[in-house]
């Protein structure tokens, strides 16, 4: 992510006491609440919505994020809800920082902005980084030629849709070692209600949810 990028965002996040819902996304509390807590990346965590959603049941988080100011808004939620000592918040740039591999039983990311010459590499670190049993979800905006132009949501006010930025749930799957992942589900889904109601963007969810070979 380039430095104009990073204080793009920055930008973003000052305008407004809080840029998001502070809800935890739609396809984490899917995917997630069956789930056994365990240790946790939330990828490109923004405030912080789902990193608290994990640690309120159990789960020890390491939010990444390359926005500061970011960063301080869901480290100061952790503070108010008793919930610092489960989160760790890290300031990364994902285009570059390697987490460490097999170390999380799941490993969440939800609407990256990854350009595709960098994207192949990043979620190969993402998956690497799942540990035996564990899981791997990635959820992105499902942006096609016939609905990349029609639609910008708020933390895109400042970016137009740039169609290099986007991917589906299978460009994910591609990324998979053969015979180390089980469960691999891909598929397109209804965006939360919610944030279409919030956002206007109606866009649905393109999803990958996969589970590593082996046992936790």
């Amino acid at each position: 992510m380039s430095a104009s990028d990073r204080e793009s965002y920055d930008e973003m996040y000052r305008s407004a006491p809080a840029v998001w819902s502070g809800r935890p996304n739609r396809q984490l509390v899917v995917e997630g609440s069956d789930l056994q807590p365990g240790t946790a990346l939330d990828a490109g965590c923004g405030e912080g919505a789902d990193a608290l959603w994990l640690a309120e049941r159990g789960w020890r988080v390491t939010a990444v994020d390359f926005s500061p100011v970011a960063l301080e808004r869901g480290a100061a939620q952790a503070n108010v809800r008793g919930l610092a000592d489960r989160i760790g918040w890290r300031h990364v740039d994902l285009d570059e920082w390697v987490p460490p591999a097999g170390s999380f039983d799941l490993v969440t990311a939800h609407y990256l902005h990854a350009r595709g010459a960098d994207r192949t590499a990043l979620f190969r670190r993402l998956a690497a980084a799942v540990a035996p049993g564990g899981t791997l979800l990635v959820v992105g905006h499902l942006i096609t030629a016939a609905t990349g132009s029609g639609h910008q949501h708020q933390a895109e006010a400042h970016h137009q849709h740039d169609p290099d930025l986007f991917y589906t749930a299978e460009d994910v799957a591609a990324v998979l070692e053969p015979g180390e992942w089980a469960d691999v589900v891909t598929e397109n889904r209804d965006r939360d209600p919610g944030a279409v109601e919030r956002t206007g963007n109606p866009v649905p969810d393109t999803v990958l949810v996969a589970r590593r070979s082996g046992a936790r």
